[in-house]
């Protein structure tokens, strides 16, 4: 996805919809398919002008309210209308499920920010996924901090397993969760983890006075790790995996 865009609904918002019913409608044809999991995102949840803050928790039954006019109006930032993208992408799949009594029944997980190790190849930093190249930017010496505008974050491996507990558990059908470590974080702490772990970072890595973790909003974490048993990696973890990885197929941002 991209947010340089000229059309919103053309660019963003009819693909993603289009993309949900085609895979459906193709899994449904089969007549074999059981269940399907599909990964939304927290975009589909997250209302921003309620301003949440600390001692609420979003849960699989808070929608972002945006409506389809607002997301698709020319006037509308990008990053806005990649919300509703997400929004209305997975309200067709929920739609598609009660309108066509398909085989499959449905289970859908809506994950904000996504950290971790990466399996697949990547030779630049350019192909990073949009959350990982933060952190790397964190790594290669920015000279201001991002903003965690969304302070909430799971680790990659604990959302795959959900997606899999999610395909294997008889007893979540229909659910929407909300996977999301019980811990925030902020870009001061991966600073401060990076010149904590590697030596070389700290000529590179901003350093920060204050790694104290911002005060926000929670997601609803328990009912992924009661219904669905998984087991949160630490922030940490997440970040040294992450380099760790990159170093051993050739990829560092301390070195020329």
């Amino acid at each position: 996805m991209t947010y340089d865009t000229k059309d919103n609904e053309k660019e963003l918002i009819i693909p993603a919809i289009k993309g949900v019913r085609a895979i459906l409608s193709a899994a449904a044809a089969t007549g074999k398919v059981k269940r399907v999991v599909l990964t939304s995102s927290f975009a589909s949840v997250i209302d921003i002008n309620r301003k949440a803050g600390p001692g609420f928790t979003y849960t699989g039954n808070h929608w972002n309210p945006l409506t389809y006019e607002e997301a698709a109006a020319p006037g509308t930032s990008a990053v806005v209308a990649y919300r509703g993208s997400k929004l209305y992408a997975e309200r067709e799949a929920w739609q598609f499920v009660e309108q066509q009594k398909p085989s499959f029944d449905l289970v859908t997980l809506c994950p904000p920010m996504t950290f971790g190790p990466i399996a697949h190849p990547v030779d630049n930093p350019q192909q990073l996924n949009e959350s990982n190249a933060k952190l790397w930017e964190v790594a290669a010496g920015c000279k201001t901090l991002p903003e965690a505008r969304v302070p909430v974050w799971i680790d990659v491996r604990d959302l795959a397993k959900a997606h899999v507990e999610s395909l294997l558990r008889k007893e979540v059908s229909m659910r929407r969760y909300t996977p999301a470590s019980p811990d925030k974080f902020s870009y001061e702490l991966v600073a401060s983890i990076l010149r904590k772990k590697y030596a070389e970072a700290r000529e590179e890595v901003l350093v920060v006075d204050d790694a104290a973790l911002p005060e926000s909003y929670d997601l609803d974490w328990k009912s992924v790790s009661e219904d669905l048993g998984v087991e949160f990696h630490s922030f940490e973890e997440s970040v040294v995996d992450l380099f760790e990885g990159l170093q051993a197929a050739g990829m560092s941002p301390w070195t020329t």
